[in-house]
């Protein structure tokens, strides 16, 4: 064996052998591609918790926690004799069904479990090492919720205990049960609930169903609620539950992301009943994020094409790149490819024209330049 093999042999041992011992003082979590169920079983028989890291690719604070927190050698001190620490993207996997069924709805969102499976607490966020250990040890203890969710699975629904559990839910951002128990709470009082200020705080926080009573008396006679906080909250609020529905139109089995038609055609028929603002844009939108979802991409471009070619919507720069990106990058389908790029393409045309002013801000958001550059690098790509 010569030399330069030796010595890169010898460099490649080194650098193996100082990335184990780093990893090795941070927190050691379960191999990637674990699932959460591998990680309680491992908990049972050690008798440790379960520590459940939810992030995602694009999440800045799970990034940064993940570079500057974790590796830490008194965070591993603290949380690797205590805990199955188990790290899960929630895009990807089982991660989707496991949004679903324990209701994540930030990220990075940390979840403690004990060993049969319970959930004993849960933060969301970013923090310090010291910070993190702190928020865990204060998660790490029981505080009845477990106990909560066994009286409402029985069938306890008295008044008292609903406010009560809605209280532990909604801080625990536990958005979807928290949306079941405050459906039980206000829909009973649909038509009067605005009367109540801790039943119309519950209502603005927790109610995410757009198809539960208080939801649609609200959307059908709005007046009492603006008449308690405001024109400009109820219409965020209609707003925000008719899009955020898109979690429900997609079903997550096997790593795989379906869209639920028939519940989609049921949305549409109950926002016409509602005359919702902004309705057809809404409906379009959704269809167009759950088809980019299920990477249903003949269908993703129609519905794009649909809103391009309404009058009534307008596609702004930045939304035209969005829809472009997934098609630039993953779909080999030439002719898709060519229907993106000619809708960019006579952007590009208006822009040079003057026939249309470049978009200078996303919201409140100013926009540090045009969306030009961005529209040609993608047309490139498409046209490869």
């Amino acid at each position: 064996m010569n030399k330069k093999l030796l010595s890169l042999l010898a460099m490649l041992l080194l650098v193996a052998t100082v990335a184990m011992a780093q990893a090795s003082e941070g927190i050691r979590f379960c191999p990637e591609g674990s699932k959460l169920a591998d990680a309680v079983a491992m908990a049972k028989k050690q008798n440790k918790m379960v520590f459940l890291d939810c992030y995602t690719s694009w999440c800045g604070p799970c990034k940064m926690m993940a570079n500057k927190v974790f590796p830490q050698k008194k965070v591993g001190d603290f949380m690797n004799p205590r805990f199955v620490c188990i790290k899960i993207d929630m895009e990807k996997g089982e991660g989707p069904e496991l949004v679903k069924r324990l209701s994540v709805s930030a990220f990075p969102t940390f979840i403690i479990f004990n060993n049969n499976g319970g959930e004993v607490g849960r933060f969301l966020g970013g923090s310090d090492a010291d910070g993190f250990i702190k928020r865990v040890t204060d998660n790490s203890v029981d505080k009845g919720s477990a106990a909560m969710d066994q009286r409402w699975e029985k069938g306890e629904r008295n008044e008292a205990f609903l406010r009560e559990y809605l209280s532990s839910l909604a801080n625990a951002y536990k958005n979807e049960r928290a949306d079941e128990v405050a459906q039980a709470l206000i829909d009973p009082k649909a038509e009067s609930f605005t009367n109540d200020s801790t039943l119309v705080q519950a209502f603005m926080r927790c109610i995410s169903n757009p198809f539960s009573a208080a939801f649609i008396q609200t959307a059908k006679h709005p007046e009492a609620l603006i008449a308690r906080i405001g024109e400009m909250p109820v219409k965020m609020k209609m707003q925000s539950v008719w899009r955020n529905y898109i979690g429900q139109l997609l079903v997550a089995k096997d790593g795989k992301q379906t869209f639920d038609q028939q519940k989609y055609d049921r949305l549409v028929a109950l926002m016409d009943e509602c005359k919702a603002d902004n309705r057809h844009e809404i409906a379009l939108d959704l269809l167009i994020t759950a088809y980019g979802k299920t990477m249903e991409w003949d269908k993703y471009v129609k519905a794009c094409e649909d809103y391009w070619n309404d009058p009534t919507l307008d596609v702004t720069d930045l939304m035209l790149c969005r829809w472009a990106t997934p098609i630039a990058k993953v779909c080999e389908d030439k002719a898709l490819r060519a229907k993106m790029s000619a809708m960019l393409t006579k952007r590009l045309a208006d822009l040079a024209s003057g026939a249309r002013e470049p978009q200078r801000k996303q919201g409140n958001m100013t926009l540090s330049g045009g969306m030009d550059k961005a529209m040609k690098m993608l047309v490139d790509n498409l046209q490869k």
